[in-house]
Parts: C-alpha cells; sequence; structure tokens
C-alpha cells in the first residue's frame, strides 16, 4: 500500500511529520514521491497565518479530487489546521476520511487503517502527548546531515496575535534523557548537525525541573560523538539568561547563533501584542548578549501592521534595525486570525500598507546585511557542505555557523576537491553580497 505525504509549516511541523512517515513505513506502507500512484495521501497542516491556511485549505482540495479520478482511497489532514478547525472540516471537506489534531500523530497508522476500511476517523483530543525515543522516525532531512529535535511542544505566552496555544496546549518539555538518546539516534544516522527547536527553547525545562534549563540540555548535548555543531532558535529576548550564555560559550559544538524574535521595536506595540519586554528592555539584552559572545550572530523577526501601528512607530521601528544591525531578520505582514485578541482591535491596516512597510524594512536589512557581510572577507570561517549548487561542476554551496538551513544565507566555493554532503571544510571568504558569500577553499 503506498502512501503519499506533504507536510506544510514550520520545522517542529516538519518533526511531527518525520515521526508519522517512520510509524507508517514500519507498518509496511510504501512512501512515493509521486500522488497519482497513491492509495494513502496524508497532509500534515498549518494555519499559524493566514497564508499558511489558505495553503493547506488549498492542497487538501488539490489532492482530494484523485479520490474521484484516480486510485486514492483515502485522504487525512493532521496538524494544526485540523486541530483548530476539526469540525469544520468535517463538515465541509467531505474528501477528508480522518482528521489528527496536533498531538495525535503517534495514532497515523490506526487512522489510515480505519479510513481505508471505510470508518471516519478523528483524534484531537489530546494537548498533552510528546513524542517518545523508540517511536520511528524517518529523516527527511537525512542526506543533509542536519535534523530537527524538538525539545518542547506548546506555549504559556498569550500573545494577542497568535493562536499557537490554542492548538499546541500549554508549554511541555521532553525529559533531558530522552532528548539525549534521540539525539544519540540522529548522530549514529549521520546526523552533523543539531537545530534545536520549540514555540520558544529559552523555557526549556522550567515545567520538568522547576528552572530554566536549556543550559543543562546543551552540556548533555555536547558530549554526544558525531555531532559538530548544536543550533538554537525561537529564543524569547526576555528569558535569555546567562547560564544559557555561559553555556554556548564552553561547549564547542554550540554554534554562536540565537534566533530572538522580538516582533518590534515600541514599547506600547509589544505591550498590545501581549509580549513581556519593551525596547529599552531588548537594547539592554542584546547588548549584553554581545558583551559576553562578542562573535554572537543574532537572527530576529518582526510584524508589520500591527492593529493600531502608527507611521512614527514603523519608523521608530527602522531606527531600532539600523542601531541594533541584526544578522539575520526576517518581516512579515500582520495576519488577524480570527480567536484571538488582535483581530478584534481597532485600528487595522490596509494590507497594501502593511506590504509598503514589509518592504521597507527588508530593504534597510538588505543594507545592513551588505555591510556585515562586507566585514567578512577575508576571514576564515568552518563550512558545512551542503552538495554542488550546480550539478556536475565544482561549484559547492554549503553554510557557516552564521546560517540556519532555509532561512539564511549560503557560501558558495569552487574547487576541483570532492567534497561531500555534510564536510566540513575551513573557507577564506573572498566575497560577499547582500545574503551569501563567496569562498576559496583553504
Amino acid at each position: 500500500m503506498n502512501f503519499f505525504f506533504v507536510s506544510l509549516g514550520c520545522d517542529k511541523n516538519l518533526v511531527d511529520s518525520e515521526y508519522m512517515i517512520g510509524m507508517l513505513q514500519a507498518a509496511g506502507y510504501r512512501m512515493v514521491s509521486d500522488e497519482t500512484l497513491a492509495d494513502v495521501i496524508i497532509v500534515n497542516s498549518c494555519c499559524f497565518i493566514g497564508d499558511a491556511k489558505e495553503e493547506s485549505i488549498n492542497t487538501i482540495i488539490e489532492l482530494g479530487r484523485y479520490k474521484t479520478e484516480g486510485r486514492l482511497k483515502a485522504l487525512i489532514v493532521a496538524g494544526c489546521l485540523s486541530q483548530r478547525y476539526q469540525k469544520e472540516m468535517a463538515q465541509e471537506l467531505p474528501e477528508v476520511d480522518a482528521i489528527l489534531g496536533t498531538n495525535a500523530y503517534a495514532h497515523i497508522v490506526e487512522a489510515v487503517e480505519t479510513a481505508l476500511q471505510g470508518h471516519f476517523f478523528t483524534n484531537t483530543d489530546n494537548l498533552c502527548a510528546l513524542p517518545k525515543p523508540g517511536m520511528e522516525r524517518a529523516l527527511s532531512t537525512g542526506l543533509q546531515r542536519y535534523a530537527y529535535l524538538k525539545i518542547a511542544d506548546g506555549c504559556n505566552k498569550r500573545c494577542t496575535y497568535c493562536v499557537i496555544p490554542s492548538v499546541r496546549g500549554d508549554y511541555r518539555s521532553v525529559p533531558i534523557e530522552e532528548l539525549t538518546a534521540s539525539a544519540r539516534e540522529l548522530a549514529d544516522r549521520g546526523c552533523r548537525e543539531l537545530i534545536l527547536v520549540a514555540q520558544e527553547t529559552t523555557l526549556y525545562g522550567i515545567d520538568l525541573y522547576g528552572e530554566k534549563s536549556l543550559h543543562r540540555l546543551l552540556d548533555a548535548l555536547n558530549r554526544i560523538p558525531g555531532l559538530e555543531w548544536i543550533r538554537i532558535m525561537y529564543c524569547y529576548p526576555e528569558e535569555i539568561y546567562d547560564d544559557l550564555l555561559l553555556a554556548m560559550k564552553r561547549n564547542e559544538k554550540v554554534c554562536h547563533y540565537l534566533d530572538l524574535p522580538i516582533q518590534h521595536a515600541n514599547s506600547g506595540l509589544l505591550r498590545k501584542m501581549g509580549r513581556k519586554t519593551t525596547k529599552e528592555e531588548l537594547v539592554k539584552n542584546i547588548s549584553h548578549i554581545r558583551e559576553v559572545i562578542p562573535d554572537i550572530v543574532l537572527r530576529t523577526t518582526v510584524i508589520c501592521g500591527f492593529p493600531g501601528e502608527t507611521q512614527s512607530q514603523h519608523e521608530e521601528l527602522l531606527s531600532f534595525i539600523d542601531e541594533m544591525e541584526f544578522d539575520r531578520l526576517g518581516a512579515f505582514p500582520y495576519s488577524a486570525e480570527e480567536g484571538t485578541l488582535a483581530a478584534g482591535m481597532p485600528g487595522q491596516i490596509a494590507p497594501e500598507q502593511m506590504e509598503l512597510w514589509r518592504d521597507e524594512v527588508m530593504e534597510l536589512q538588505q543594507e545592513v546585511s551588505a555591510d556585515k557581510n562586507e566585514l567578512l572577507k577575508g576571514s576564515e570561517l568552518s563550512v558545512f557542505i551542503e552538495g554542488r549548487a550546480v550539478e556536475e561542476t565544482n561549484l559547492y554551496v554549503g553554510r557557516t555557523y552564521r546560517d540556519a538551513p532555509d532561512v539564511d544565507g549560503a557560501v558558495y566555493i569552487r574547487t576541483d576537491d570532492e567534497l561531500m554532503t555534510g564536510d566540513f571544510v575551513r573557507v577564506k571568504i573572498t566575497g560577499a553580497y547582500e545574503y551569501d558569500l563567496i569562498g576559496e577553499m583553504i
């Protein structure tokens, strides 16, 4: 029996997808890359913002037509969209045969088998589950030699624009011993870079150990043979603490890289967003991080067009970005999500204005990034090889510790040496662009 799998949304969702694929393969199902050959199609959906919700719905409808046109016997929908809209989906998408919530992915085999028997399956009740070591997991990133390790799920923050707590539940950490077991297995399977993800990584362990414990996890992961890099994503800036920064310094495998989604720089807007920080605290925290780890690379994201935002507040954000000089930055127009406090706030911004502000932010960041990359010319960096930039040529593409996969820049290297994906090589930077670098082998 063949199945086709579509994973939408974030890297946390991708981890859930990899578990579902692994469990289906262990049960004897064969994964195919052509949906027309599938007996079963599974869509792991996303609904974080409007565009993601629309993409999920369109994907379900598009793949659902194979039930009437071809051999497709069952269509399964999992993830955030099915958790948030399970009733609407059951009523309005008759082509869907099973609905799995965000924490019901361990039931994927049961869902498929029930659907193939002609019965509707639904499980969206449990918002407390966590992946356990020993669960089968297929690595969609395996050939690229990196993997995501989801260290926690859910969120206790209540940002006024966000639906995550309602679809993912409260914050809950995976115990350190279980994470190290999973990390060892990933390293044994060839993983060289481990990327720690959660809705918020900085609060890791507070529910299990009574205090923030990401530094303890880093100490444990750093001892695992085979791993070369450990990267941390999704850190709330106000939750960064000194033990974490010191652990990043003493553990040589931990990349000096932090992803700090600030969302804005105006204190009034931050308060309306439900964020627990101010502009002054952001400046203080960022300055402290850079003081403790001088070569730290900081990535952030901002929202443009939050309800009530003024031209003056937008210009304040631009000045802040110019002053702080983030190494990496992404900007997104605000998305009004039903059921959130922000969606009902007065002063909703026109889409054209949000797009204009977003473009202005990214144009500024392009200048900042170009200037910072220019400073790297002449320096020597370790580069993680991802493969050939162009097949059957001697041009390779890789990443430095400064770059997370899929969201940051790359380094292009021309060499007659035969390089393999996952190799680490020393490179001298010889050229710089807005986001990417040119280097030569040392």
